[in-house]
């Protein structure tokens, strides 16, 4: 199986060197590492596997993976072809740019992204020919099922909140600022995507196109992560889906409303399946929450005021499926299976306790000669991911919505769609100590769930990649296990535990902490090219990583929990955690005990850094929040603020969780810190701005403890670039083991 691995990182592995100009190299290295632990150069050779599609006719897999390179401190996206058994695996790009999202435009034909164009090649390589001439200004698309017209994302300038400089002035840096949301994630919002809706004759792209949003301010897709899932085609190639929260400046900022909207491509004409032509959005207060005012009244959530996402068309056209939370202003509300007929707009719901993060439609059942086939009560009609105690697994709802858990391991799934003319699933597959993967799961033995249950049948499953095998069989890992540990409101929390990789039996170890971010993002069994607790292992530590209140795969009530209560019960789920680790593990050391965590997680350390009671001699905080007066105003998307405070810090007389969040931030307890503290934050994060972490670090050193502050000037709230990546792993161990070995 032929990878393009960079020489230089590989040979960083075994110590060695490389000329410059031996820059890359085709081919699957059989390089043998000095050393069995895991290493920040190991975790950055891996290729890191993203798009998948399975071909029309079933039988072949596209695929794209990423290649890093420390030295060259850049990337490289290839793409790669199997059979859908795995085998006959082969790499289709050959040129040093980098090609990505790749799709089929039949069963022999790929369609991809190179240089900002669309291009296409066959499966054997072969017929390699640049399709539209934009100049370089695709960033997405999404061919028609007849392959007659494509949708095309390009960015537009726009100048709805930051007005564009005098032409006379071409040189000026200065930004004229005159509404909210004139920052997002990383960047200055003076330019947003639009879908173009371009004819195809053959192989050539006719361009421009249709502007589907023209003459309208509104992103599509949506900000900041938003991509070309969020538009569809329906069957019969005459109509496109696609989300848009239809808002600017402060009302984009307060709120988190967006809908599904159906374009019509013959008459041009918008509907909005989520609300009425005659819908009016409610006045709304923006200091204070959205969760008492009459846009989530009872009465008004029947308009999908939260997040309506990622539209599917049913295989038949009858029928379109999203991701819709139900309220305004919440992000983190239930993420539920939305199920809309196109023939009358009614709706239903899918019933379930947990978010769902993705989703497919099953295939109709096959015709049997002349007769139309018969649907059965147990057919399949969805398949989807959600995340239960601590695992992302994968489910079936049946055509009578009953639900059958199909996979049950300790993996995060992480994609699916269907395969092999509807007889299979194509699925991505992570763990927290197995990098992604590419699987075939057959669902065809799962038996029927019980009225209101969701039995669980274990799917037949099939591992078509070994993308990092070659890395990965020279490596030792720790060992991971799971406790139920009690909290102090009487119920339990899961925690996972990673021993060291050098664990032996009758030693004790330094123990970390590791903290959440979101603040309600699960602690499933993701890996991750920087918070990887098998690195973390590596280095000789025992991980304890909490699933505290505010996590979801536990009920709502346990995911809600969180909200106005940053410092209370999940600091105590936290605290209860590392005494349950200190009094009941014994290889766990209580005297070489540290906290690390970003984001909430980050917060987290910040908070914990003046309650601990001395358990802790080490912290680090990355992209922490410090200051929560501050960053209601600094950051960008104010709904997050006011739904977690409830309202803005100079509301006086203040409601209950707005005074007991702004009284316990951690700013204020900076008298009661006494343990080394390292301060990371990138400065173009405008979710936790970077003058946080400029703060907490400040103000240690002015009360003479021992800090550091890693600042990265090109990053945002994550660390991207191969060599930053590497500091922040030296850094993040340098500072641990100084106080905790």
């Amino acid at each position: 199986m032929k990878r393009l691995l960079t020489l230089v990182a590989l040979a960083v592995l075994a110590g060695g060197t490389v000329k410059a100009q031996e820059a890359q190299v085709i081919g699957k290295s059989n390089i043998k590492l000095k050393s069995r632990m895991m290493t920040p150069e190991a975790l950055w050779a891996m290729g890191r596997i993203g798009t998948t599609e399975a071909s029309p006719d079933g039988k072949q897999i596209v695929y794209q993976v990423g290649y890093y390179s420390v030295k060259q401190n850049k990337s490289r996206q290839v793409i790669c072809v199997m059979n859908s058994d795995g085998t006959n695996n082969r790499q289709l790009s050959t040129s040093q740019k980098s090609e990505t999202d790749p799709t089929w435009l039949d069963a022999e034909t790929i369609a991809f992204i190179s240089g900002g164009e669309i291009w296409c090649v066959k499966a054997d390589g072969s017929a390699r020919k640049q399709m539209s001439k934009t100049g370089g200004e695709v960033e997405g698309f999404k061919f028609s099922p007849d392959r007659t017209n494509v949708i095309i994302l390009k960015s537009l300038p726009f100048h709805e909140v930051i007005k564009k400089n005098p032409d006379d002035l071409p040189k000026a840096t200065g930004r004229l600022v005159t509404d909210l949301m004139y920052r997002h994630w990383d960047h200055y919002v003076e330019s947003i995507q639009h879908p173009f809706l371009c004819s195809v004759d053959g192989d050539i792209v006719t361009v421009p196109g249709i502007d589907i949003l023209e003459g309208e301010p509104y992103e599509c897709p949506m900000e900041p992560f938003g991509s070309i899932e969020q538009l569809a085609w329906s069957p019969d190639s005459k109509t496109i889906a696609y989300t848009c929260r239809k808002k600017t400046g402060l009302e984009y900022s307060i709120s988190t409303d967006s809908d599904i909207y159906l374009y019509n491509i013959g008459t041009r004409e918008t509907t909005n399946l989520c609300k009425p032509a005659s819908y009016v959005a409610p006045k709304v207060d923006p200091t204070t929450t959205l969760r008492t005012q009459t846009v989530n009244s009872p009465e008004n959530l029947k308009n999908n005021v939260g997040y309506d996402q990622n539209p599917q068309f049913s295989p038949d056209g009858k029928y379109i499926a999203w991701l819709s939370m139900e309220r305004d202003g919440y992000e983190a509300d239930l993420n539920r299976l939305c199920v809309c007929s196109l023939d009358d707009g009614s709706k239903w719901y899918l019933n379930w306790k947990s978010d769902v993060d993705a989703f497919c439609w099953a295939p109709l059942p096959a015709a049997k000669g002349k007769k139309p086939a018969r649907v059965k009560s147990t057919d399949p009609l969805f398949y989807f991911i959600s995340v239960w105690h601590g695992c992302s697994n994968m489910y079936m709802v049946s055509q009578k919505r009953e639900i059958t858990q199909l996979t049950e391991t300790w993996d995060d799934w992480t994609g699916l769609q269907m395969a092999n003319n509807g007889q299979q699933i194509l699925a991505t597959r992570q763990s927290l100590s197995t990098p992604t993967d590419i699987y075939m799961v057959n669902p065809a033995s799962s038996k029927a769930a019980k009225k209101g249950t969701a039995a669980v049948n274990s799917a037949a499953i099939t591992q078509l990649t070994h993308e990092n095998d070659h890395i990965l069989s020279q490596l030792t890992f720790g060992k991971m296990q799971q406790y139920w540990v009690p909290t102090t409101d009487g119920k339990k929390e899961l925690v996972w535990v990673m021993l060291p990789a050098n664990y032996e039996e009758g030693k004790k170890y330094p123990t970390l902490l590791f903290c959440e971010g979101g603040p309600q993002s699960p602690v499933s069994q993701f890996w991750s090219y920087r918070w990887n607790f098998q690195m973390m292992a590596a280095n000789g530590y025992v991980v304890i990583a909490p699933n505290r209140h505010g996590l979801p795969g536990f009920g709502q009530e346990w995911k809600e929990q969180i909200s106005g209560d940053w410092t209370g019960q999940c600091m105590q789920d936290y605290l209860a955690a590392i005494d349950f680790a200190a009094d009941s593990l014994p290889y766990v050391d209580r005297n070489r005990l540290g906290a690390v965590g970003a984001s909430f997680g980050g917060f987290s350390v910040y908070y914990l850094a003046g309650i601990h009671e001395k358990r802790f001699k080490a912290f680090i905080a990355h992209d922490g929040a410090f200051n929560l007066a501050a960053m209601y105003l600094e950051t960008e998307e104010n709904w997050f603020s006011n739904w977690e405070y409830d309202e803005a810090y100079w509301h006086r007389p203040q409601m209950p969780n707005a005074k007991k969040t702004y009284h316990d931030s951690p700013h204020k307890m900076v008298e009661k810190w006494d343990t080394p503290i390292l301060c990371i934050h990138g400065e173009k994060d405008y979710r936790i701005n970077y003058t946080q972490g400029m703060q907490a670090f400040n103000a240690a050193r002015m009360k003479d403890i021992p800090a550091e502050f890693l600042v990265f000037p090109d990053e945002n709230h994550w660390v991207l670039k191969p060599q930053n990546g590497v500091l922040w792993q030296r850094t993040f161990f340098n500072w641990l083991d100084r106080w905790l070995k």
